[in-house]
């Protein structure tokens, strides 16, 4: 599946990172965005508010830029956090499986997804910190179990060793762009259903009306 080849402009994607608070969504962007860098520190940081960081890659043929924003997970930031989910096609939903409030709030912000974002959009659930496994309270059948209820795919990860965090991004990257692929390739005019923006389908390309694909 090409939606664009080489020489079209990147289609620009927007992923939300979502969970509680300390879950590690700081240091899976950095581990996926930074390659090399440090994912974690001793100095701990919360995220305040909103951040993001944009990832380059080149899936299945098509350019794709990943704009992947980091929300923050206190209560105090959470109705800045979710002001933030309408216009993603993406969410990166994290619990620690080191921490059971964390995996319970999961449900809840699964709620805040589908009322934000709408009940079609892609999600993938992440059981972070899986290199601390001798503190792992949140057995790995419980993920499983809790993404096959809601339809989405599952992995455990380890910012801290870069562990399943790139196979995370692709899965869900390949999932969006199929998605846009399933939509656009039998329409000549089609009005994309996140930006109501109008895109045109001509051989196999998908060019919006100033060659530029942007959602989001």
């Amino acid at each position: 599946m090409a939606v664009l080849g080489q020489g079209q402009p990147a289609l620009l994607v927007k992923v939300v990172m979502a969970g509680e608070s300390c879950v590690g969504k700081t240091s899976i962007v950095r581990s996926y965005t930074e390659p090399g860098a440090p994912a974690c520190s001793s100095s701990y940081l919360a995220t305040i508010g909103i951040d993001f960081k944009v990832k380059p890659i080149m899936l299945n043929d098509t350019r794709v830029k990943l704009q992947i924003w980091d929300t923050a997970g206190q209560e105090r930031f959470h109705t800045l956090s979710t002001s933030y989910f309408r216009g993603a096609q993406g969410f990166v939903l994290v619990y620690d499986i080191t921490n059971m409030d964390s995996f319970q709030g999961i449900t809840s912000w699964m709620k805040d997804i589908h009322e934000k974002a709408g009940d079609e959009v892609d999600v993938i659930l992440l059981g972070n910190k899986c290199d601390k496994e001798s503190e792992r309270v949140v057995p790995k059948r419980k993920g499983e179990k809790l993404a096959w209820e809601h339809g989405i795919h599952f992995f455990e990860t380890s910012a801290k060793d870069n562990v399943n965090i790139e196979d995370a991004f692709s899965l869900l990257t390949k999932e969006i762009l199929e998605k846009v692929s399933s939509e656009c390739a039998y329409c000549e005019e089609v009005t994309c259903r996140w930006t109501k923006q109008t895109f045109y389908v001509q051989q196999s390309n998908v060019l919006s009306k100033d060659h530029s694909c942007l959602f989001g």
